[in-house]
């Protein structure tokens, strides 16, 4: 009879987490102020769509602020493996909101260059479109830092977010000086529908990136590689093979279940013992990592997937 073994490697996500997506609320909501402001006043179609893909960004960052929450609450009856998957949802969930706003965004462009519509108070648009760039370029920065040191695919999702947002108001700082110094008033919804394809290829990788962890997609293969070299390593204390080797992501965890086989007169408590040094020794090559080992008797080695290692060794000792 297989004997189930599990072991959870490190702390839930710490609170910090809430308070960087906290911080992306904030500056979004400012800056969403004063684009709508700014592009009312002088009519700029490149600062209004700036502010309906920061509006976007404020309900992305929303969602990460909560998805975030919800994820660091440990596991329930009603969700066993716990809550980290809500992060990779709430990343695809910004990647759709992306595209919507791309699409609001084109919409509104395409409109103005039909219509010939004309910038007045050049000047305020360029202002309010600099210090857009810097906030979301700082405010990026240090939301990107929390998602690396947290593994957090949110934060991630909503650093990204920002970073588009900065490159976007670049990209109207820009076409608003050519327009103040040209005078050709076509180059801003230029510029806007110049913005809307670039949001829409980070919206494609955010929506792509997110699904296939919902999809369970198997664990990169460098990190599968440690995992089986960390196996193998084990064939002289007894382990002479495993299969059914799965790995899977959710959040900023990683899941990891086998089945291994020990040598045939290994005891119980042995194998038992020989099992949690593997998870650990797992662990500690993973960050983040909950490794569940079945743990079988050699007789169900299956004919190819016996550790050569131990073979081997067993071959030398006969």
């Amino acid at each position: 009879m297989d004997a189930p073994l599990s072991s959870a490697n490190g702390p839930h996500p710490p609170p910090a987490k809430t308070r960087t997506a906290a911080l992306s609320v904030l500056s979004n909501s400012a800056l969403i102020l004063l684009k709508v402001i700014a592009g009312t006043i002088t009519g700029s179609v490149a600062l209004l769509t700036e502010a309906v893909h920061s509006s976007i960004d404020l309900v992305a960052s929303i969602v990460a602020f909560f998805s975030v929450r919800k994820a660091e609450e440990p596991a329930d009856e009603s969700h066993r493996y716990g809550h980290e998957k809500i992060e990779n949802l709430s990343a695809a969930i910004e990647g759709i909101l992306i595209l919507v706003g791309s699409a609001a965004i084109a919409f509104e462009a395409i409109r103005h260059l039909v219509n010939h519509g004309q910038v007045r108070m050049v000047w305020l648009g360029i202002a309010v479109a600099g210090l857009s760039m810097v906030v979301n370029l700082v405010v990026s920065a240090r939301i990107a830092r929390r998602a690396r040191a947290t593994d957090s695919p949110a934060l991630a999702g909503d650093a990204a977010h920002l970073r588009t947002d900065a490159l976007t108001s670049a990209a109207v700082l820009v076409g608003l000086l050519l327009v103040k110094f040209t005078g050709a008033q076509w180059l801003d919804p230029a510029v806007a529908l110049a913005v809307a394809v670039a949001i829409v290829i980070t919206g494609v990788r955010l929506l792509f990136g997110s699904s296939r962890v919902l999809v369970d997609e198997a664990l990169p293969p460098g990190e599968v590689a440690a995992i089986r070299e960390a196996i193998e390593e084990f064939g002289p204390r007894g382990v002479v093979g495993y299969h059914e080797l799965r790995t899977r992501r959710a959040g900023s965890r990683r899941y990891v279940d086998l089945h291994v086989q020990f040598q045939a007169g290994t005891s119980l408590e042995d194998a038992h013992r020989t099992a949690h040094e593997l998870q650990d020794t797992i662990a500690s090559r993973l960050e983040g990592v909950d490794v569940l080992i079945h743990l079988e008797p050699e007789d169900r080695v299956r004919p190819g997937q016996e550790l050569g290692v131990e073979r081997a060794w067993a071959d030398g000792a006969g």
